[in-house]
C-alpha cells in the first residue's frame, strides 16, 4: 500500500504541486514539550530539487517550528488529496530557518510569489519521503485562499510585523529561542 524512498520522484512531485494545503510537524528534545503541528496554504511551497524542499514561513501567533528547527531540525510536512484519487504523501528531514537578514533568503524569496510579510523560508533537506493510502480522508472542495494574513499584514506595516515579532516570535511556548531579528 505505501511506499518509501529517498527522494521526490516525477509523480510525487505532480501530486505536491496539486496540493492547495500541506501541514508541518515538528517537536522539541524535551519529552515534556509541545508537539507542534501547523497548516499552510496559499503559494508558498516549492521543490528546490529531488532531496530539497522550501516554504515561505508567515507571521504568526507563535514560533514553534522555527524554535524547534533551532533546536534539533526535526520536521515532517504532510500533504493530503482532499479531492481526486486518495493519497498522503509525507516528507521528513533535516529542516532550518532562513531569516529575511541572511544573505541566502534573498535568493531563496525568488522561487516564490512576492510577499509584504514572510518571517522567514523554511528550507528542509529530505531523508524520507513516503506515500500511504489516504483512504479515510474526506474529500473537500477548494474555494479559494483567504486574504486575511496578507491584509492584516499590510495594516501592521514593516514597523507594527516588526514589533509583533519581537513580542510573539522571539521564544517559543517552551522556552526555546524563535526569530533572531
Amino acid at each position: 500500500m505505501g511506499t518509501t524512498r529517498s527522494i521526490i520522484d516525477d509523480a510525487t512531485r505532480r501530486f505536491i504541486e496539486a496540493q492547495h494545503i500541506f501541514f508541518v510537524a515538528s517537536a522539541p528534545l524535551d519529552a515534556a514539550g509541545h508537539v507542534n503541528l501547523s497548516p499552510k496554504g496559499l503559494d508558498t511551497f516549492r521543490i528546490l530539487s529531488p532531496s530539497a524542499v522550501a516554504y515561505l514561513d508567515f507571521n504568526g501567533s507563535g514560533v514553534e517550528t522555527i524554535a524547534h528547527l533551532k533546536e534539533n531540525g526535526r520536521i515532517v510536512l504532510m500533504f493530503c488529496a482532499f479531492q481526486g484519487a486518495p493519497n498522503i504523501i509525507r516528507l521528513y528531514g533535516h529542516g532550518r530557518a532562513v531569516e529575511p537578514d541572511q544573505t541566502e533568503f534573498s535568493t531563496l524569496a525568488q522561487n516564490f510569489p512576492a510577499y509584504d510579510n514572510p518571517r522567514s523560508i523554511i528550507v528542509v533537506e529530505l531523508t524520507r519521503v513516503t506515500d500511504s493510502c489516504g483512504y479515510a480522508v474526506p474529500r473537500f472542495e477548494y474555494e479559494g485562499d483567504r486574504k486575511q494574513l496578507t491584509k492584516w499584514a499590510a495594516k501592521k506595516g514593516e514597523d507594527g510585523l516588526r514589533e509583533y515579532r519581537e513580542r510573539k516570535n522571539k521564544r517559543s511556548i517552551d522556552g526555546l529561542t524563535g526569530l533572531s531579528t
